[in-house]
This record gives structure tokens, sequence and C-alpha cells, in this order.
């Protein structure tokens, strides 16, 4: 089995420090300048290590240096480099590395975030020129900052899971953000594991203070006096807020006292602070159609803050029209840290008005595939 490997070395770097994504040398700078730490080689060599693990025999074709040989050597492969690219790289070095691998492997996994999956579409999707065109599977290991796009594995070890047994593919959707709007580029053919690749994020129609009114009660009578709620990013979050009197960023995370601001658009390392000296909960929605609780656009809720507020004091809301909505797929978190993620209990509850909640099924990807009734098919690779 051959797998060719692809690192957008920045991809996500500015989760944590609160920007809204990570594409263009002006926000890397800003968020190197903020702290910001890149994670998106070593969610790469987490991949890595659980396809070598059930897959002892695979090789590797990869870029040099920073784009993916690091990467692999980390995981404990000697991969074959086929590419070297700029430094530092640009969008130009991932679509022509792609297009690079992609005649000589089996899979093609990518490291990055929705602007890697647009130079990966356009290297190897439909219209690519004399690339192999949308036969080739190709899989995302998430390493940007609010992945819409369908072609991800639901974390990284589940990436290296699906890499190492599937069965069957599918077409992904291939979104990015464009001038604040969701836009559709094109599709990728993926694994069909649907419980460990990621679905497309659902725009959302739009919630009223209204339509959350009770949810904002039930939260409000929860908090104690002089205690911080932390809202996740969404137009439900910020609906609750609304029903306060308090206008808040939809896409950041914020923190309310006694139900009045006390600091918008807050960074890992202020929340760290701020939860250190006060009490505080957290209330999150999950990401529409994906269900994403944690990892998906709210890279600032870090390990070490979810740990000092404490798990026990984590509210998940929702209308019940966006709990339909996920048709049964259960939530999802990805926090990064392993520990952390089998902390989760099986099911939450979920706040969906005043007095009013459901339990609710929560996935934990770390679970293997074979134990997994849903994936029972997947035995064989197709080739």
């Amino acid at each position: 089995m051959k797998v060719g490997l692809v690192v957008n070395p920045v991809a996500g770097v500015g989760g944590r420090v609160g920007l809204k994504g990570s594409d263009g040398a002006e926000v890397q700078a800003r968020a190197f300048a903020l702290g910001a730490v890149p994670q998106a080689a070593e969610r790469a060599t987490v991949a890595l290590a659980e396809l070598r693990a059930r897959r002892p025999e695979v090789s590797v074709l990869t870029v040099a240096g920073a784009m993916g040989e690091a990467a692999a050597r980390a995981a404990g492969i000697v991969p074959e480099v086929v590419f070297a690219a700029a430094d530092p790289t640009s969008a130009a070095d991932t679509i022509a590395a792609a297009r690079a691998l992609a005649p000589q492997v089996d899979l093609l996994l990518f490291a990055g975030g929705d602007g890697t999956a647009r130079d990966v579409l356009e290297a190897v999707g439909d219209g690519a020129g004399d690339a192999v065109g949308d036969a080739l599977p190709v899989l995302g290991i998430p390493t940007g900052v609010k992945m819409h796009s369908a072609v991800f594995a639901v974390n990284p070890r589940a990436a290296g899971e699906v890499a190492a047994s599937y069965s069957r593919l599918r077409d992904a959707e291939v979104v990015d953000r464009v001038d604040g709007s969701p836009q559709l580029f094109g599709y990728l053919r993926v694994p069909d594991v649907p419980a460990r690749v990621q679905q497309r994020k659902m725009g959302s129609s739009g919630v009223t203070p209204d339509a959350v009114s009770g949810i904002a009660a039930e939260l409000r009578s929860l908090v104690a006096p002089g205690e911080l709620l932390i809202l996740g990013p969404g137009t439900t979050t910020r609906a609750i807020a609304g029903v306060w009197g308090v206008d808040v960023p939809v896409l950041g995370v914020n923190v309310l006292q006694d139900a009045k601001l006390l600091a918008a658009d807050v960074t890992a390392d202020q929340l760290l602070k701020l939860v250190a000296e006060t009490p505080a909960r957290i209330a999150l929605t999950p990401i529409g159609g994906q269900g994403f609780l944690l990892g998906r656009g709210n890279q600032q809720l870090s390990p070490e803050v979810l740990r000092a507020v404490g798990l026990d004091r984590l509210h998940v809301v929702a209308t019940e029209a966006k709990v339909v909505a996920l048709g049964g797929r259960p939530l999802l978190v990805d926090t990064g840290d392993d520990a952390l993620d089998r902390a989760f209990p099986r099911y939450v509850r979920v706040g969906t008005g005043w007095r009013r909640t459901i339990l609710y099924p929560l996935n934990n990807p770390l679970n293997s595939l074979q134990n997994n009734p849903q994936n029972n098919s997947l035995n064989e690779r197709q080739s």
C-alpha cells in the first residue's frame, strides 16, 4: 500500500489565538505574534502512527521537510521524498506536491483545513488537466480552524484508521468561506466511513432570541452571581446572549459575567487566565450538520481551559430543530488531547429550552473501527 502525504505546516495556526482562520501570510504573521504554536505536523504524526500500527508494510511518499517528511519520520516511518517545496511554503507548493504524488499512490493524505482542501481539489479533482481525476481517494487530517468540508476525518487518529482499512468511496464536498460565507468549490473522492469521516457543515437558517429564550433562562439559572459564562461560537449562542441584550461576535469565543460582556474574541491564554481567577461555566452548541462540540472553530477552548473549568460545568445547548437536523448522528469532540476526549461521557444532556433537556449520544472517535458496528464491512481496502 502506497500513501501520499502533504502537510500544510501553518494550517490552524490561528485557532487558539482567536483568529478565524490561518490563510494568508498576514494572518499567519499575526498568529505567531500572538504566540501561536503550529500543530499540523504533530497531528499528521498521530495519523501516520495509527496507520503504521495497523499497516506496518505501508509505504509513505511525501514532500521534503515540514510538508510531510518530518511528520513521517516522527511517526517512525522512513518516507520516500518525491518533491521539495519552497521555504516558506505556499498554496502553489501544495498543488504541485499533490500533482507529483497523485500518480504514484493509492491514497493521498493531506493535513490542513478548507484552504488546503481547495488546493488538493485543484491538483487532483475533476478538471485538473493531466492529473488522475476523482478516481484517486484522498482524506484530510483535520488541522484547520473551522473545517466546513466533508473531506476530513473526525480526528487525526481516525484518519490513520480509515487510511489503513476502508471498502467504499463517496463524493465529498470541498467548502471554504469566501467573504464570510461558505462556498462550494467542488468534490473529492473520500473513504465512505460515516463514523470516522465528518459531514459537511450545514449553513445556519438564523436563530432569533425568541427561539432560545427558554435556553437562556435555563443557563441564567445555572450560573451563580459573579461566575463566568464562556460562550462558544455560533448563531445559537449569539442569540442566547441577545436575550440578555449582549451583542457578541458569531465566530468568536466570548466571556460574560452577570449577563454582561466581559471579554470578546478571547484567546486560549486569555481564557486560561480568566478561569484561573474566577469559577466558570461553558456553553457550547454543536456545529450544524457535523455535530462537533469541540475542535472546529473553537480551539480557544484548549485542553488546559477545559480541565481548569471542568467537564461537569460544560453545558450543551441547541434548538430542537438543530438536534433533529443532525439526523441521529452523534456529537463529536476533537480537542487534540486523547485522554481528555476519552473523559467525555457517552451521552450528554442537551438543553433545548426551559427545564427541557434530552440525552444525546456523543461518539468517542478513539474507539477502534473493529468495535464500531457501523464499520463491520471495513475489512478490505478498495483498490
